[in-house]
């Protein structure tokens, strides 16, 4: 439905979930605005945003001002992913799926939105539950089912964010600057998400259809050329490079020269990072001004990590610790006692250095361009027993 298109007064009332008498009042005071009388999809969305505001404690004043400044228009928006009025309980849809409804309750804590913890659902989400069902009953094991989930949410919850952030910031926030009407502004808004925020489905299964492909394909590398022992390595651990970056004396740096500056200096960073980083190589997370990295290769890890560093010639420079272990790989994230030794390692590193572990030096023994100059066994907190270190440079450099 258009966002302009004239609705009834009861229409309304049923989308904002207050009375017709409170919606009159509302518009006589002019809280929600209200041309002659007219109330449309965009009046009804922004009442229904005043009424959650309301419950929360805000003042009518308030949210009048809100109101005029376009504070509440993107409430429209929502109206793009209507929700579903024919619901059934958690228990009738175990008893459909066959999913036990404690199982059931496990997955929606796992969703862990407002809706996913309510105890009636939508269409959606029985469909969603059938394949989950699918699944389990082809045999796939329950504890990996769970992961798997988990990072979905993890990794969706994070697009999501992103969009609704992202189109505030460039969209939302100019409008509001350019004291655009509010009604004018909410069906602008309405428009303009309807058109780009459908995009995300296609261009997310587009990538995941190519990760997946390139994903398997480095898993079949890995189990041909691994020489990490197979036979003894342990139930959830994989052979894996480890690699931790960051910026040294950043927090010193963003103090003297302001968050804005900081924010431009990180986001450069990991970008550089995400542009120069070797195609076997993964952005596991980054937190702040830190990256970490995984990647089956040790030696074009390390040969990255050097050419890396002499892109940021002045601070605050990035430091790189890496090491080539056995790690725990659980919900596309990895832990570990070796994980803990690489996050030591980078602690120790100089600004402007490459400090790896003998592992490392082991594994790439001989790769030419590169010069490992030994610094000794080092203590590394935490860890009981000392560990030789490298400092990696290029050959000559």
């Amino acid at each position: 439905m258009s966002a302009d298109k004239r609705i009834s007064l009861a229409e309304a009332s049923r989308r904002a979930g207050v009375s017709t008498a409170t919606l009159k009042r509302w518009a006589t005071e002019k809280v929600v605005p209200v041309r002659r009388g007219r109330w449309t999809a965009a009046a009804a969305a922004q009442a229904r945003v005043v009424a959650r505001m309301r419950e929360r404690g805000h003042s009518l004043e308030d949210l009048k001002q809100a109101g005029r400044e376009g504070r509440l228009a993107f409430g429209f928006a929502e109206d793009l992913f209507p929700r579903p009025e024919d619901q059934v309980t958690l228990e009738e849809v175990a008893r459909e799926t066959g999913l036990e409804p404690e199982l059931i309750e496990r997955i929606l804590v796992i969703l862990g939105t407002p809706l996913g913890r309510e105890r009636l659902l939508g269409p959606e989400d029985v469909k969603a539950l059938r394949h989950c069902a699918r699944v389990l009953a082809a045999g796939f094991p329950l504890v990996a089912f769970l992961q798997l989930v988990r990072v979905y949410v993890q990794s969706l919850r994070r697009i999501a964010d992103a969009e609704v952030r992202l189109f505030h910031l460039y969209v939302h926030e100019p409008m509001i600057r350019d004291a655009v009407p509010e009604l004018e502004m909410a069906e602008e808004m309405g428009e303009l998400a309807g058109d780009i925020l459908p995009l995300a489905a296609p261009l997310t299964e587009y990538l995941h259809t190519r990760y997946l492909r390139f994903f398997l394909e480095q898993d079949v590398v890995g189990h041909m050329e691994s020489d990490m022992g197979t036979a003894a390595s342990q139930v959830h651990h994989v052979p894996v490079t480890l690699c931790f970056i960051d910026l040294t004396g950043f927090t010193r740096y963003t103090e003297e020269e302001g968050d804005l500056e900081a924010l431009d200096v990180v986001e450069n960073f990991v970008e550089t990072v995400e542009a120069t980083l070797p195609p076997e190589a993964t952005i596991v997370k980054t937190i702040g001004d830190e990256v970490m990295v995984v990647s089956p290769d040790p030696a074009s890890l390390t040969e990255w990590a050097v050419g890396l560093l002499a892109r940021f010639p002045r601070r605050p420079q990035p430091r790189v610790g890496v090491h080539y272990a056995q790690a725990v790989y659980r919900d596309g994230d990895y832990f570990g006692t070796h994980v803990n030794l690489t996050h030591r390692v980078v602690d120790r590193a100089q600004a402007g250095e490459v400090l790896v572990t003998d592992r490392v030096a082991e594994a790439i023994d001989g790769r030419e361009g590169l010069e490992f100059e030994p610094i000794g066994e080092v203590s590394l907190r935490g860890f009981p027993e000392p560990t030789p270190l490298f400092v990696v440079r290029r050959a000559g450099g």
